[in-house]
């Protein structure tokens, strides 16, 4: 059977390219979804409504076709369901097609006459987004949206106005292609109280936070009367655990949620849960994500261990305070990734011993400690004379089960 895997484009038949116009005259079997289908019901060729990739190649199994299409949204390569059913439709031994079609991103750029190759792409369409951490890092975003809640396009508009990031320009485009396609323009906040249909994308242009993780000065952070892991220290630590952007990370003692930041900024896919016991901090770190845009921060006030019970598996953990439970933490992090990477800061010699302890009883290789010294200089008249600040030792390791 030969299987031709058809971008729709936005919706509109007009917009099919040559190719999946003759691929679809071709075909004896089309499957897609109804909105897809809907323009050719009346042409004579079997029809079979089906989205989800198993569902498409049970049918396609089942029919005597020797050629069928698969119609589907927008392009082909742009959060498409081809991703799932090509590798599928591979294993079957069935013979392949992709046909690329018109992407929404594309579609709506042109209506606002825009260029895409500097927006930005996202979807909260089913999936976990963060459209403050997006719209701070990369300023002009792309959505693909979701039908309701937290996913809309209203949604989405909220949770920006709620972080600061109100005043950012903002398109809904509705059913586009269609005869009753519509766009409206506002602010994020304005649009934040619309109803939007289901079909919908959106477009949030902002000037980017240019804040790199590395170097943030420690007067930038909300401080109070929190301890804080100071700028240097902070660079160094977040080296150490070598986070990439989609990484679950903990932040256990979270401070002021100086290092949580810092995460957040580094892993802008990912989610970074802060721990605290401290109300005082804890309001503290939600302020200083705020203030850095890191939306994909989550506070979590509590004391560790049992605040880490529900908590998903983290790639990376940094320990910057444990109340005395220190190898009860790593043995909660180690239960829930037994390769999890983890880095601890002591400042006491208390606390260095026990964490090079609890590094020789749990199973963790490439155990490394490192001591920082840091000086800085302060002006004393016609001179500047360097003070040091207290020692802190890194201990680093990761899990080997």
């Amino acid at each position: 059977m030969k299987v031709a895997l058809v971008g729709m484009g936005p919706g509109n038949p007009a917009l099919l390219t040559g190719e999946a116009r003759e691929a679809i005259g071709k075909a004896e079997l089309l499957i897609g979804s109804k909105r897809l289908l809907e323009p050719f019901l009346d042409t004579g060729t079997l029809c079979r409504e089906a989205v989800a990739p198993a569902k498409i190649l049970g049918i396609l199994q089942e029919g005597p076709a020797e050629r069928a299409a698969v119609l589907l949204s927008g392009d082909t390569g742009f959060y498409s369901g081809t991703k799932g059913l090509l590798p599928l439709l591979r294993e079957a031994g069935m013979e392949t097609e992709i046909l690329c079609g018109i992407s929404s991103l594309q579609f709506f750029c042109a209506r606002l006459g825009l260029p895409w190759e500097e927006v930005h792409s996202a979807s909260a369409h089913g999936r976990d987004c963060d459209p403050v951490g997006l719209v701070s890092r990369f300023g002009t975003v792309f959505f693909l949206t979701g039908p309701q809640g937290e996913q809309s396009p209203q949604g989405i508009c909220a949770a920006l106005a709620e972080a600061g990031r109100g005043e950012a320009r903002a398109w809904v485009g509705s059913r586009l292609s269609y005869p009753d396609e519509k766009i409206v323009s506002g602010t994020a906040g304005e649009l934040a109280d619309g109803v939007f249909p289901p079909l919908s994308v959106l477009l949030i242009q902002e000037s980017p936070v240019h804040h790199t993780p590395f170097g943030i000065p420690d007067g930038a952070f909300l401080r109070g009367e929190v301890p804080m892991t100071k700028e240097e220290v902070r660079s160094a630590v977040l080296g150490k655990l070598r986070p990439a952007p989609g990484d679950t990370l903990w932040d256990v003692g979270a401070g002021t949620g100086s290092v949580a930041v810092g995460m957040a900024l580094l892993s802008p896919e990912g989610r970074v849960y802060a721990v605290e016991r401290k109300e005082e901090a804890c309001d503290l770190i939600r302020q200083n994500a705020r203030r850095f845009g890191a939306g994909n921060l989550t506070v979590i006030q509590g004391t560790a261990p049992a605040a880490l019970a529900d908590l998903p598996a983290p790639q990376a953990v940094f320990v910057g305070g444990s109340g005395g439970n220190l190898e009860a933490i790593l043995e909660a992090a180690l239960a829930k990734n037994p390769k999890v990477r983890v880095v601890i800061a002591a400042v006491t010699l208390e606390t260095l011993t026990q964490a090079a302890a609890a590094f020789s009883r749990l199973p963790f290789g490439e155990v490394e400690t490192v001591q920082l010294t840091v000086a800085r200089a302060q002006k004393a008249g016609r001179y500047h004379l360097l003070a040091g600040q207290n020692p802190v030792f890194l201990l680093s390791g990761e899990g080997s089960p």
